[in-house]
């Protein structure tokens, strides 16, 4: 095996609609995953064992990259180890799906690299096993998920500059998920209102984050941040639409017309954050010939 550097780029949630819950406790909910061009990068390395080298501060048997390759070892019966060392770009707790990324990054190299022969379907299967975000990061391109994110269609978003927000706090999927206040009973919408609404964004908006509510109520810092961009878009004639939480947060984020609107957006902000666009398809699968 041949050293491999390859990218685990992030997602936006366009919108997060929660519509029930299962018995089992999962969530259904409706979001279109956007994919961006900011990312973590993963190095693969010849090595006798299976190892970590990051700077996260937990244990490397807990991190999703590990429980990645070791899940893709047992479904294989591959005894091939690997050094992965994970360049951190991407906030933790902050809704942009780096560790999901990171472990489908993790899946598609070493089934690549192990040469595993794990098709597509079998290794997003894989990846439900390790979060509902997983999947969509395999596929690699722009989808409207369904079930509990796991039921994926490609949809077609046109070209978008987004300005992130990346206020300093950890959001807890679990504790938003589970709090009484959260909304579980959002009206379904098809596909076709969501790209109507994509068209004539100065219509009233029908999509929005149920878990913003919830989360500006427990994290102040994330309430400060949209309320900065709500400031900025109701000032602007040229911003359309309002900003959001992307996932559970802490992130959020406002559609801008350029990179260069949003650059000037970030030079006035008093939060942390960058400025990135829109991507159709994961750079991973360019990488590795998967398209």
């Amino acid at each position: 095996m041949s050293l491999l550097r390859l990218p685990a780029p992030a997602k936006l949630n366009r919108f997060l609609h929660i519509t029930g819950r299962r018995n089992d406790g999962y969530h259904l909910l409706q979001t279109v995953f956007q994919l961006i061009d900011q990312m973590d990068w993963l190095t693969f390395e010849p090595h006798n064992s299976l190892e970590l080298v990051s700077d996260l501060p937990f244990p490397a048997q807990d991190n999703l990259i590990v429980r990645a390759a070791k899940l893709l070892q047992q479904a294989s019966g591959c005894d091939q180890g690997t050094r992965i060392t994970l360049e951190k770009n991407l906030p933790m707790g902050g809704g942009l799906g780096g560790g999901s990324s990171d472990a489908a990054t993790t899946l598609l190299a070493l089934n690549h690299l192990w040469q595993t022969q794990l098709n597509i379907d079998e290794l997003a299967q894989l990846g439900l096993k390790l979060g509902a975000d997983v999947p969509v990061f395999v596929r690699g391109q722009n989808a409207w998920a369904e079930g509990v994110g796991e039921i994926l269609k490609p949809i077609s978003l046109p070209n978008s500059h987004f300005v992130v927000l990346t206020p300093n706090c950890f959001v807890s999927t679990a504790e938003i998920f589970n709090h009484p206040d959260l909304t579980r009973n959002t009206p379904i919408i098809d596909q076709m209102s969501f790209l109507t609404e994509l068209k004539n964004p100065q219509h009233d908006k029908q999509t929005h984050n149920d878990c913003e509510i919830v989360v500006r109520k427990l994290y102040p810092e994330v309430d400060q941040a949209l309320c900065f961009l709500e400031k900025i878009q109701q000032e602007s004639a040229e911003l359309l639409e309002p900003p959001q939480l992307t996932g559970t947060g802490a992130c959020v984020f406002l559609l801008t017309p350029t990179r260069a609107f949003a650059d000037k957006i970030l030079k006035q902000s008093p939060f942390k954050g960058f400025v990135c666009s829109g991507i159709g398809q994961s750079p991973v699968h360019s990488a590795l010939n998967l398209l």
